[in-house]
């Protein structure tokens, strides 16, 4: 009978989830970066908007949270887990950001795209 070992199969599952959401951002931004929204809605144009502001205010908190100090008590299995917690709850903090109006980004996007456009 073999055993596990939950270090290895922890750090297989965090680095599987990192590179997905990598990925996500990734093909996230793309797809607002290629899009021709000449003939677009104005909730196509919106969405867009809001998506690359969602992208910039989650790379802005990876940034900040990497100016906090963190303890190094943990083992590299926990440390892999709460990377993996820390990444969801930006990507989430940052998209509820975004629904909110927080910053206002998105709307200034979308009023300068529909100049663009229209002008």
């Amino acid at each position: 009978m073999s055993t596990i070992d939950i270090n290895g199969l922890t750090s297989v599952y965090s680095d599987y989830m990192s590179e997905t959401a990598k990925n996500a951002q990734s093909d996230k931004l793309k797809s607002v970066a290629k899009g021709d929204y000449s003939n677009a809605t104005d909730d196509e144009l919106m969405d867009a908007c809001k998506q690359f502001e969602s992208y910039f205010l989650e790379q802005v908190f990876k940034e900040m949270a990497k100016t906090v100090p963190t303890g190094n008590t943990e083992d590299q299995a926990t440390s892999n887990l709460v990377d993996f917690f820390k990444d969801s709850t930006i990507q989430e903090l940052a998209s509820n950001s975004t629904e909110t109006n927080s910053l206002g980004l998105a709307q200034m996007l979308y009023e300068q795209m529909k100049r663009n456009i229209n002008g």
